[in-house]
């Protein structure tokens, strides 16, 4: 488990997987198919993401209650790199700081926990948000591709 001030990370289980996905409503900004929550296609998924074990997942909690998740993939410990993702449930916890400090406790967990060395991201290219809270967090440009940023963050260069 993973403390913030105001968010709290935890190992991410079958049953807070399936509450996430049920109450997750896309972001036009990230992706404008239409989403409705499935059981068994969410039951596989999980399945799936949590045999890889290149992959770990945590809850992203707020007093409690599920505000979105956030994970790793990728992971190489022989490269002491990994890349991550994070998706917040809905817009009623967006632009709250909640996600920038799930970032944070996430980015000290890789660094001090893991012991990896360089952090990676992307960001769709219309999410401006998502990119101005890695910009924030230290993370550098890379380049672009047609539809996503790529950002790097090294250990040595972390500011916090």
């Amino acid at each position: 488990m993973l403390v913030g001030k105001n968010v709290t990370l935890v190992p991410c289980t079958n049953d807070l997987w399936h509450e996430i996905h049920r109450k997750y409503v896309p972001d036009p900004m990230m992706d404008e198919t239409p989403y409705a929550y499935d059981f068994e296609r969410c039951e596989k998924a999980y399945n799936s993401r949590v045999a890889d074990v290149t992959r770990k997942y945590f809850a992203i909690l707020c007093n409690g209650d599920v505000i979105g998740d956030i994970y790793l993939k990728h992971i190489k410990a022989d490269e002491k790199s990994a890349e991550f993702g994070i998706a917040l449930i809905d817009d009623s916890v967006k632009e709250r700081g909640f996600g920038t400090e799930a970032i944070k406790l996430l980015i000290d967990y890789v660094f001090q926990e893991l012991g990896l060395e360089t952090i990676f991201a992307n960001s769709v290219i219309r999410n401006t948000r998502s990119q101005y809270v890695l910009e924030k967090l230290g993370f550098a440009y890379k380049n672009e591709d047609a539809t996503f940023k790529y950002y790097k963050l090294e250990k040595s260069v972390c500011v916090f």
